[in-house]
Parts: C-alpha cells; sequence; structure tokens
C-alpha cells in the first residue's frame, strides 16, 4: 500500500450548509449534479490540486456519506482524508476544520463545496501566494454596472474598476487564521473578512468564472450545463471500494376519516365515501409510499418535504407528491426500482379498481413498478373499527 508523503497543506471542505436557496430538500453539497453530488465533483477538484490533506466538513449525521464521497473522490490519496461535523454557521464549520488539521500543517485552504467547479489551477495559485503574502484571496472582476440602492432608488454608481467578487478556496498561513479564529467575536461573510479583521493583509489571486457558487436553482441548472459535456469518470471499483448498491426504505401512514369533501385514496377519487382527514387530501397509500422512497435514499420523511410548513401542499393529490418525490431521488442520484402497499380498511372496496390505482400511482412515479395489497383487520383496531385507514410501503431504489 502507497503511503502519501504527509503534506504541509490541508483543504478544508466546508459541506455543512443546509442549501435553502438551493430548495432541494436536502444539504446542498449532496445534491446532484449529474450521477454524482456537487460534493464528489467538488474533491474531484480538490484531489486534482497539490497534494494535501482534506478535511471534509459535513452537517451533523452525514458524516459517513460525506466519507464515501471522499473515498470515491481520492484516487491514490484516500489516506489524506479527514472528516468532521460541521457547526451551526459556516464560521463555526470552519472552525471545525481548524481543530483536525494535522501538527504539519503550514498552509491552510479554506474552500466552499458549492464551488464545485473550481479548476485546481485556483488551488495552486492561491497556495503559492499564500506561503508569501500570508493570505490570499481567488477574485474575478465585476462585469456589472453596480448601484448603491436606498428606499428604492439609486443614490450612486459605484466603479466597478475597484470592486471585485470574492471566491474560494481562500487560503492562509496556519499561524494567522488559528489566532483570528481565536480570537474572533462576531460571524463574517467569508474567511479573507476575518483574518483582515485581525489585522492581516489579504492579497489576491486570479479567479476563475467556473468557481461560481452553486446557490439557487438557476445556478444548479448552469453547473448541470457544464458538467454535461464533461462528466466525472466512472467510479473505479475495487477489494477495498463497494460498488453503489440497491437500498430499500419503508414507510407507513395513517388517516382518520372526518375530512371535508371527496376520499382520495391511491391516488383515485372514491366518490360517495367519507373523506380522511389531513394536511393534503389524506391518501395514506400515497403517502406510505413517498415516505418508503425518502428513507430508502436517505433523504428524511414526509414532513421534512411537504410537512404544514410548505402550505403550497395543503390539498395536494397523489400525483404532485409523488412527482416531486421522484424529481428529489433524482437530484440525489437515484432512480425507483418498485414499490409495494399494502393498506388496511374496512372502506373502500378495492379490488375492482387495483389496476386503475396502480397504473396512476405507476405513472406518477415515471413508470416504476407499484403493486397494492388491500386487507381488514377482522374488526380490530381503529382500520377495524372503521375509524380511519393504514397504509405500508416498501420501496426499492437504485442509482441512476
Amino acid at each position: 500500500m502507497n503511503i502519501t508523503p504527509v503534506p504541509d497543506v490541508a483543504i478544508i471542505v466546508v459541506a455543512a450548509g443546509g442549501g435553502t436557496r438551493l430548495g432541494a430538500g436536502m444539504p446542498k453539497a449532496f445534491a446532484g449534479l449529474d450521477e454524482h453530488t456537487i460534493l464528489r465533483h467538488a474533491l474531484v477538484r480538490v484531489f486534482e490540486a497539490p497534494v494535501a490533506q482534506v478535511i471534509v466538513v459535513a452537517p451533523a449525521g452525514r458524516e459517513g456519506d460525506a466519507l464515501t464521497e471522499a473515498l470515491e473522490a481520492a484516487g491514490d490519496r484516500r489516506d489524506l482524508i479527514t472528516v468532521v461535523a460541521g457547526g451551526e454557521t459556516r464560521q463555526q464549520s470552519v472552525a471545525a476544520g481548524i481543530r483536525a488539521l494535522w501538527g504539519d500543517v503550514e498552509v491552510v485552504l479554506v474552500h466552499d463545496a458549492a464551488r464545485a467547479l473550481t479548476p485546481p489551477e485556483v488551488f495552486s495559485r492561491v497556495i503559492e501566494t499564500a506561503r508569501g503574502a500570508g493570505a490570499a484571496l481567488p477574485v474575478v472582476p465585476v462585469i456589472d454596472t453596480i448601484k448603491r440602492v436606498e428606499a428604492g432608488e439609486v443614490v450612486a454608481a459605484l466603479d466597478r474598476s475597484q470592486l471585485s467578487a470574492a471566491q474560494t478556496p481562500q487560503g492562509f498561513r496556519r499561524d494567522i487564521l488559528e489566532p483570528a479564529y481565536a480570537q474572533a467575536r462576531e460571524d463574517f461573510t467569508d474567511d479573507a473578512a476575518l483574518v483582515g479583521a485581525a489585522g492581516h493583509t489579504v492579497a489576491v489571486v486570479a479567479g476563475d468564472p467556473l468557481a461560481f457558487k452553486i446557490t439557487t436553482p438557476a445556478d444548479l441548472d448552469r453547473a448541470r450545463r457544464l458538467v454535461a459535456g464533461h462528466p466525472l469518470p466512472a467510479a473505479e471499483v475495487g477489494l477495498d471500494r463497494a460498488p453503489a448498491v440497491p437500498r430499500v426504505g419503508m414507510g407507513t401512514d395513517v388517516h382518520a376519516f372526518g375530512g371535508e369533501g371527496a376520499l382520495w385514496l391511491a391516488g383515485l377519487e372514491w366518490p360517495g365515501e367519507p373523506a380522511l382527514s389531513g394536511h393534503s387530501d389524506g391518501d395514506a397509500v400515497a403517502h406510505a409510499i413517498v415516505d418508503a422512497l425518502l428513507s430508502a435514499a436517505g433523504l428524511g420523511d414526509i414532513g421534512t418535504h411537504f410537512g404544514t410548513d410548505h402550505p403550497e401542499y395543503a390539498g395536494a393529490h397523489a400525483d404532485v407528491f409523488l412527482a416531486r418525490t421522484r424529481a428529489l431521488l433524482g437530484e440525489a442520484g437515484w432512480r425507483i426500482g418498485n414499490v409495494s402497499v399494502q393498506f388496511q380498511a374496512n372502506r373502500p372496496r378495492f379490488a375492482a379498481r387495483r389496476a386503475e390505482a396502480e397504473a396512476v400511482l405507476s405513472a406518477a412515479l415515471g413508470g416504476a413498478s407499484v403493486s397494492l395489497a388491500a386487507t381488514t383487520t377482522d374488526g380490530l383496531g381503529f382500520t377495524g373499527a372503521g375509524e380511519g385507514v393504514a397504509a405500508f410501503a416498501v420501496a426499492l431504489v437504485v442509482p441512476a
């Protein structure tokens, strides 16, 4: 086994953000660009940069996922990987990365995983300049005309020749960065600002247009178009590296009768039957499917993506829930294999509409196979008493 010499450079890859503005329903770094995540794309480029300890700062609870991504990206540099849990803010996450630095490290780069397409050459420029100047920041010129606006009115035009847009990685000598973080008493927008507030001068180097930050859905679409022409190579599978495998998830849901309007169950309307109560249409079958799929893909549960804090789903039917769930899985690099559901209820009588329901649910999931079964509980429990419906689903997802 080849052991990589201990480097004097470390790259802290900050991947702990929630990605609220991206709207992917998961931590931003784990959203998909193609069949790989944003984090994987960022790390491939990090490992193409000069040899360094690579510290991935992951969301708490996702350290294992981050390690998997790092191992797949590292090639023969797998012994340089460290993974730690991040904090509630970016600054706390970087501080967690700093605490994981090896003793030989003298130059530290801090890089946002969201700048996933940053070319390796930018890392080299930052390292070289940080060694001599103490701190280095990659920048690109501001192209747009910039106005200062107050109360809805333009009050001044700014000279864009004096403006630059900051990027990452930002590089610092360790003997500058560690004390600056130790004495920081407020949150800063980036590490260069924090180091500057500690009294240090920050040199600039040329950034790159490809180092844009993936923040919004439009940014993600742009990144996907760019990587479509330059996909990452297929992951190398060896005896010490397990290939991606299918995953299974389970989901359950219950709803009581007593809602308003018509009964919706298994994606179908059932005229003349009492409605189920719920935030949306109370379709326990569809909701159990959603939970099973999200569980299989490691994407949380139905409350995370469709709960009462998402008023846009009030009254929504199965087709909306299942189409959105299918999209979430696709963004995370999964496709649906098949789903099996059993629901328990005294009514409605289901057998005559089974094929219709399976076709509707399958169509909403992009053609994935859905099989349904219905049963009673011989008068036992709340379903046997006719008070509501219970549904149980098992889903298989496979790597896309």
